[in-house]
């Protein structure tokens, strides 16, 4: 079985501490999910979202303060999900989001993908696979800046939640 990281922005005056609320947000069906995703309303990432936040926060230099590349991935206040085998949701406020989205549009890929390469390159390929493996990053880091940089327009919050 797979597992999906997802992203949803949400306004908020809408937004509820409620984790029974917050898990209603993620029930919708992927016909729903991919037109919010087109519209930069949610995004997902697949399985290797782990290596998604080391390529932001984990391949940064020692004793980095906890800014706007910790909270990309899986940054933001815990809200625990109802059942004991559920990850707590993961709330930004629209306040950081805007940061994470400044932090985007102005991170340089290539930059982060020579910190962060030699340890995600094996966990997905052999090194003659770089290239292809770097191009599923760059288009994730694209989507994601496409996403945040949205929800920043819209001065709203971000709602994330791991999805078996």
């Amino acid at each position: 079985m797979s597992t999906y990281f997802h992203f949803r922005a949400v306004p908020p005056p809408a937004l509820r501490n409620s984790p029974v609320w917050l898990l209603r947000l993620f029930e919708d069906d992927w016909d729903t999910v991919r037109e919010r995703i087109g519209r930069h309303r949610e995004e997902v990432l697949d399985k290797g979202y782990l290596d998604h936040e080391f390529l932001y926060a984990g391949a940064l230099p020692p004793h980095t303060p906890d800014g706007p590349p910790a909270h990309v991935v899986l940054g933001g206040r815990p809200v625990f999900a109802p059942g004991p085998d559920r990850p707590p949701f993961l709330l930004l406020t629209a306040a950081q989001a805007g940061r994470v989205a400044g932090f985007l549009r102005a991170a340089d890929f290539d930059a982060l993908w020579r910190r962060a390469r030699d340890r995600i390159v094996p966990r997905h390929g052999d090194p003659d696979m770089e290239r292809q493996i770097r191009g599923i990053f760059a288009a994730a880091h694209r989507d994601l800046t496409a996403f945040y940089t949205r929800t920043a327009q819209q001065r709203e919050a971000v709602v994330k939640w791991l999805l078996p």
